[in-house]
């Protein structure tokens, strides 16, 4: 079954700004074990975040050390065309029972995620590395509104080149979460982003299509697209006036 089309209003942050380089190297991904933690330090600054991406590695804090750097094997994606959608979350879609908006609500989306009743990675100082992100154009977030106006869920990642690297999501209503996945890789299709990084097979991801592949094969499919000229802004079905970025 094709997926509903989707009418996603599109706040520009403009282009993604230049980025200080990263005062923290990472090793050779390759040589981390199967759970795949690569290293540990460094910082959240931007540079380091994005740093980390382009060479297949996301932070992901403990309880026991909150700067912990991880490359999994295998890792898990959504592949293009492999989206899976329910009749019935096809028929809440084309019902219109969600606004979609990207890059409305980044910081709302990023504590959404970080509000659940199990401990949760997102610290303080992750918060301030990704909020930056958004306001230098490197981090996005796709939100779903209820009719009355509330914020029903999201989820937020980063882009670079033809990669978007999914963090979290989370929703306050029924299909709020799944419809903002669906916009999510209906958007990334449209700016021309095929490599989907959703880091960790999950019930939830899974059962929309996400497969595991091995490390090295995320790693040479990284490679041939983490330097395309993408303008994950771009492209949508409507674009609304955003924020202008504030500078590196």
């Amino acid at each position: 079954m094709l997926p509903p089309r989707m009418e996603i209003e599109v706040h520009d942050t403009g282009p993604p700004q230049p980025l200080r380089p990263s005062r923290f190297t990472f090793p050779d991904v390759r040589l981390a074990r199967a759970e795949g933690l690569v290293a540990w330090g460094g910082d959240f600054a931007p540079g380091t975040l994005i740093e980390a991406y382009r060479h297949g590695v996301f932070p992901w804090p403990h309880r026991q050390e909150e700067r912990l750097w991880f490359s999994p094997d295998p890792r898990a994606i959504i592949p293009p065309g492999g989206l899976h959608i329910s009749r019935r979350l096809a028929r809440t879609i084309r019902q219109g029972r969600f606004r979609v908006t990207l890059n409305a609500a980044f910081e709302r989306v990023i504590d959404g995620c970080a509000d659940r009743e199990d401990e949760t990675w997102i610290t303080p100082a992750y918060r301030r590395g990704y909020v930056r992100l958004h306001e230098l154009g490197w981090a996005h977030s796709i939100e779903t509104w209820s009719a009355d106006g509330s914020l029903a869920g999201g989820l937020y990642g980063v882009n670079t080149g033809g990669l978007f690297g999914a963090e979290s999501m989370f929703h306050r209503v029924s299909d709020a979460s799944k419809v903002a996945m669906v916009a999510m890789v209906q958007h990334c299709g449209d700016a021309g982003v095929s490599l989907i990084d959703v880091q960790v097979l999950t019930p939830h991801v899974q059962r929309m299509g996400a497969v595991e592949i091995p490390r090295d094969e995320y790693l040479r499919r990284l490679g041939e697209v983490k330097d395309l000229p993408i303008s994950f802004c771009g492209k949508s079905a409507r674009t609304a006036a955003g924020p202008a970025s504030q500078g590196s």
